[in-house]
């Protein structure tokens, strides 16, 4: 079952297209964060909370209120939409933001589809990935991943996506997410900048020195 307007050649350009712009070091963390109002505001729409519950079956957290449908509350603690994998996702930095509704749909799709095959009741409220027990969503999305599933480039990179979001706090300037408590940089440990805003790293992160510094090294670091 695919949604009729379903476009898979223009959401893989799409895909490439971010992913380049992800790997060039091209997405702007100031431009993402003044998006984040504009994404909360648009909470409620099917298309973020799809998002969200999809974010949530990745990197699972607790409810923000009672009654939070797209996040299960599988665990305590914050998780991925918390740390801001929706604003991330649907970042207008990213050439992929205009076609999430349809990739939302394709996984309201598959979800309507998996209940039907494992005869479970969808609220008719919510989007149908929402309405899956959170056992259900996990079992859906490690489906979505297997290697002849039509669709597993798309998921790999809303998942890549995800990870960058917890990981790496993608969508905002690190020092102010470090300020914010930015769930996934506290739970790694990340450190904090020197007093001059700057991160210095004076000791071995394997708490010695892998080899020894070539003699044409220059000042700056980079061989001569």
């Amino acid at each position: 079952m695919t949604p009729p307007e379903f476009d898979r050649r223009a959401v893989l350009k799409a895909l490439t297209a971010t992913l380049t712009i992800l790997a060039a070091g091209r997405f702007t963390p100031a431009a993402a964060a003044e998006h984040t109002a504009d994404t909360a505001a648009a909470s409620a729409s099917w298309t973020v909370q799809t998002l969200e519950a999809f974010a949530d079956t990745l990197i699972p957290g607790e409810r923000r209120h009672p009654g939070d449908l797209p996040i299960a509350g599988a665990v305590t603690g914050p998780g991925a939409v918390q740390a801001g994998a929706v604003d991330v996702l649907t970042s207008p930095e990213l050439p992929l933001a205009p076609l999430l509704p349809a990739i939302g749909a394709l996984l309201d799709t598959r979800a309507a589809a998996y209940a039907l095959t494992h005869l479970l009741l969808l609220p008719p409220t919510s989007p149908a990935f929402v309405g899956l027990p959170f056992k259900h969503r996990t079992a859906l999305v490690g489906g979505l991943f297997d290697p002849g599933d039509l669709d597993r480039q798309i998921w790999q990179v809303l998942s890549l996506m995800v990870g960058l979001a917890f990981d790496t706090a993608a969508h905002l300037d690190t020092r102010q997410a470090l300020a914010g408590h930015h769930p996934g940089l506290a739970w790694l440990g990340f450190p904090a900048p020197d007093a001059d805003g700057l991160w210095r790293f004076p000791q071995y992160s394997y708490g010695r020195a892998l080899a020894d510094l070539h003699p044409a090294t220059t000042a700056s670091g980079s061989p001569a």
